[in-house]
């Protein structure tokens, strides 16, 4: 078993998920020239089929009109490889990491990985979300790939991308495969990613920093923005959202951490990451647009996890904790919505259904 450099040909990459992030992945790793993208549509497939995507790129530049390679509808009960002879190398997951949610990213992409060659690279958000990954692939090299970009798809099809695209690639840790399986397959990516004039691709040995990095942000922010319904720029102009909400919750981050990883992230970083957006974008983060658009929104990795491990090590995490419980009241109704939740008429079988009578 190995991971075979790719020679004298474009890399096969499969991406999942083209939203905003996922499309521009698509868009830089084909604009580099050394791969061929397969792009998996959903809600926008009728739009991009028709008329191809639409940028608008702080990186590229502007009225860019792009079509990947080749287009897939999501709906298709076929799930596999263009040629099943030439499996991918590399499947690329860009959705919404879901853990609350049925099914699964392994379920997503099963059908797909037909060979152990292929690299699973997750550019997705949150803590811990490699590890049903390597459950279900134990035979695969899983990349973890952390994000930093701003990119917004509205309407379907059309991508306004507001914050520089930087990208962190690190191997993850497997047990079944050979180490250098998987930092061969990680460097490998971040060539082809960092190929692409005016992104920043880095590779890292380790993605625990990168990870907890990420957090700083999107368990402060990203949560808070989705709470409340307001983009960053006016949560900084109240000055006591920042004060009293988003400062905590990076500080309690910073803390579990610590405690759980080593990872020191300084005072500075806070500081660094609460002014990081753009203030002239107004911009609305991910969770938010999800509560926008009535989706289901990414609670257990991006609060949920940093919680149960802050708990494990005894880290005290009020401000997370409240987060989290109002994160799951919406994702809670969200479900109800959608009919995953069933609201019985009666409250006899309910821990608070039947009413108590009063005195006594």
């Amino acid at each position: 078993m190995s991971f075979i450099p790719i020679k004298g040909r474009k890399a096969r990459v499969l991406v999942f998920g083209s939203g905003g992030v996922g499309t521009m992945a698509a868009y830089a790793l084909e604009k580099g020239g050394m791969a061929e993208v397969t792009t998996v549509l959903r809600s926008n497939f009728k739009a991009v089929t028709e008329s191809g995507f639409k940028i608008n790129s702080i990186d590229h530049g502007l009225d860019i009109s792009w079509s990947p390679t080749h287009i897939r509808n999501a709906k298709d009960e076929r799930h596999c490889s263009d040629n099943a002879s030439q499996p991918y190398d590399f499947i690329v997951v860009a959705t919404k990491n879901l853990a609350d949610i049925t099914p699964g990213v392994a379920s997503l992409i099963d059908r797909d990985v037909i060979s152990d060659t292929t690299a699973i690279v997750l550019l997705q958000n949150g803590l811990n979300i490699e590890r049903p990954i390597v459950d279900a692939f134990p035979y695969n090299p899983v990349i973890s790939g952390v994000p930093y970009i701003g990119a917004i798809e509205s309407p379907p099809g059309t991508i306004n991308h507001v914050n520089h695209d930087e990208l962190i690639i690190s191997p993850f840790r497997n047990d079944n495969i050979p180490c250098k399986l998987s930092e061969d397959a990680a460097m490998n990516f971040q060539e082809i990613y960092g190929s692409c004039p005016n992104v920043t691709c880095i590779y890292e040995r380790s993605v625990e920093k990168a990870r907890w990095r990420k957090l700083l942000y999107n368990a402060s922010y990203n949560t808070i923005a989705a709470i409340l319904g307001m983009d960053t720029s006016r949560m900084r102009a109240s000055e006591f959202i920042i004060d009293d909400l988003v400062r905590p919750a990076m500080k309690e981050i910073q803390a579990t951490a610590r405690q759980v990883s080593g990872v020191h992230l300084a005072d500075d970083l806070i500081e660094t990451v609460i002014r990081q957006d753009n203030y002239k974008a107004f911009f609305r983060p991910s969770m938010l647009q999800d509560i926008d658009k009535g989706k289901h929104i990414e609670v257990e990795n991006i609060i949920g996890e940093p919680v149960r491990e802050a708990e494990k090590a005894g880290v005290e995490t009020p401000t997370l904790r409240v987060i989290y419980s109002l994160l799951k009241a919406l994702q809670f109704k969200i479900k109800i919505v959608e009919g995953l939740v069933e609201v019985p008429a009666s409250g006899e079988k309910l821990k608070y259904g039947i009413s108590r009578t009063r005195g006594g």
